[in-house]
C-alpha cells in the first residue's frame, strides 16, 4: 500500500471512531485530545502527530498502541532507511 504513515494513523483513527460509534467531539472528550488536534491529522495539516497524542487517543480508544498500529497496513509500510 502506498500511502505514508500520516495517512495510515488518520485512516486508523477513523476506523476505531466508526467502530465505535465515536465521533471527533466524543473522541477528543474520551481522550483530552483537542478537536483541533484530532481534525489536524485528519486533515493533514498535523505534519506529524506525536506519540503522545497518538498514546492519549488509544488511552480514549482503551486500547494499547500496540493494537492501534497492529494492522496489516502498518506491518506491510516499508523500511524507511534502506
Amino acid at each position: 500500500m502506498d500511502m505514508n504513515i500520516n495517512k495510515l494513523i488518520a485512516a486508523r483513527i477513523k476506523e476505531l471512531c466508526e467502530d465505535r460509534s465515536i465521533t471527533v467531539n466524543g473522541l477528543s472528550y474520551i481522550s483530552g485530545v483537542s478537536n483541533s488536534t484530532i481534525m489536524g491529522i485528519f486533515y493533514k495539516r498535523s505534519k506529524n502527530p506525536g506519540i503522545v497524542t497518538i498514546k492519549k487517543l488509544c488511552d480514549g480508544f482503551e486500547i494499547t498502541l500496540a493494537q492501534f498500529f497492529d494492522t496489516d497496513s502498518f506491518n506491510n509500510l516499508e523500511q524507511e532507511i534502506k
